[in-house]
């Protein structure tokens, strides 16, 4: 996760992490990215149940629940772990979350443990009565997906209306009072609505959202990603808008997630404009950041109680939360890739061994790695040139 707005508007300062001591627990949520112990955000994809057809799914939901569901108690049992564990956050996610109808009683039981609860949903659920009970509890956050405006949105969703929906949730999210955003997978078959999705921000006065870069998972796997050229001039976008924002006092929290070249790009862009003690600041929090997080400070349970080492390699579990707590699979040294994970830099092969940002962005996604045919391999999404990365 690279924070545009944090890092090119310079919104954040390497002192404001510093000063929470850079402990999960205690920073605030806008800061979790730069935390030192890495405790890690679970999500918890805690049904498979979606009224959704999503193109680039990479859960393959459906319509129906899994017959092996956690139950529950099950979920209690799984936050009461994770909170002693000292997770800061769990993220409820599915399918659709709001399908489980319990969710929102799993969400507050979460709150009363101490933790910060978020779900990521596709807002078509969203009532006022949702809204009202997810304000109720202490949700932290509610991140909606749009892939697009209307049309665009509406054929990867497979669900003529979907946008319409989404976007009446957000608006009901906002009446409830519930910080919101959005989430956008870029692809080649959306990339055409990217700036009029920054419109959107502006005109519905959303104060967040996440562009997500394309992981070739699940559904995902089959659908067409960016050339290097297209992501270049798609991050330079992102940065030119959020400038934009920013500098007609319309600030808005803008983040890009699941491609960590996107740091040192923004760094170097620095450097070229003249900004160096900018790019000295930003080089000082992309370093805490550490890039790819995924079996460190980002893990998965899936519906089944399995874990991931995040929810896109759900091809990789490491134990069962209905047989042995989430803690202890997760410190369990005698797994070896789950160790090797929470080291990238000392295993990754190809030009990741020798790039000068591999201290910050750690080896980029491992799911991408093994999509490309080696899971230690170079990300076939990391699209630096071979002169940027360069120490020469």
């Amino acid at each position: 996760m690279i924070g545009i707005s944090k890092l090119y508007c310079g919104t954040v300062e390497p002192s404001d992490a510093l000063r929470y001591g850079r402990k999960a627990k205690d920073l605030p949520s806008h800061l979790l990215q730069f935390s030192e112990d890495k405790k890690p955000v679970v999500v918890w994809n805690c049904t498979k149940a979606c009224n959704l057809k999503c193109v680039h799914c990479y859960a393959h939901a459906d319509g129906r629940c899994a017959d092996d569901e956690m139950s529950f108690e099950d979920g209690q049992a799984l936050i009461d772990d994770l909170a002693a564990f000292g997770s800061p956050v769990i993220l409820f996610s599915g399918g659709e979350p709001l399908c489980r109808k319990d969710m929102p009683d799993l969400a507050e039981y979460a709150v009363s443990k101490g933790m910060r609860a978020v779900i990521s949903t596709n807002g078509t659920l969203i009532t006022d009565d949702v809204a009202q009970r997810l304000k109720a509890i202490g949700l932290s956050y509610v991140g909606v997906s749009l892939d697009g405006l209307r049309e665009t949105n509406d054929r990867f969703r497979g669900v003529s209306g979907a946008f319409d929906k989404a976007l009446e949730g957000i608006r009901v999210c906002k009446r409830a009072g519930i910080k919101v955003g959005l989430r956008y997978t870029i692809t080649k078959h959306n990339v055409q609505d990217l700036n009029g999705v920054f419109d959107l921000l502006e005109q519905e006065d959303i104060p967040r959202v996440c562009f997500y870069h394309l992981v070739y998972t699940g559904r995902g796997a089959s659908v067409d990603d960016l050339s290097y050229e297209e992501t270049r001039r798609v991050v330079d976008c992102i940065i030119d808008r959020t400038a934009d924002l920013h500098a007609r006092g319309l600030p808005k929290e803008i983040l890009t997630v699941d491609n960590h070249c996107d740091g040192p790009y923004l760094y170097m862009r620095l450097l070229k404009e003249g900004r160096e003690e900018d790019a000295v600041r930003v080089m000082e929090l992309l370093k805490m950041n550490g890039g790819n997080s995924s079996g460190n400070g980002i893990g998965c349970v899936s519906w089944d109680g399995s874990v991931h080492p995040d929810q896109f390699m759900r091809n990789h579990t490491f134990g069962n939360v209905r047989e042995k707590p989430f803690s202890e699979i997760w410190t369990d040294s005698s797994n070896q890739f789950l160790t090797q994970l929470k080291n990238k830099p000392a295993h990754v092969t190809g030009k990741c061994k020798a790039c000068r940002f591999l201290n910050v962005c750690g080896g980029n996604f491992r799911a991408r790695g093994e999509a490309g045919g080696e899971l230690w391999g170079v990300d076939p999404a990391c699209y630096l040139t071979d002169e940027e990365i360069s120490n020469a």
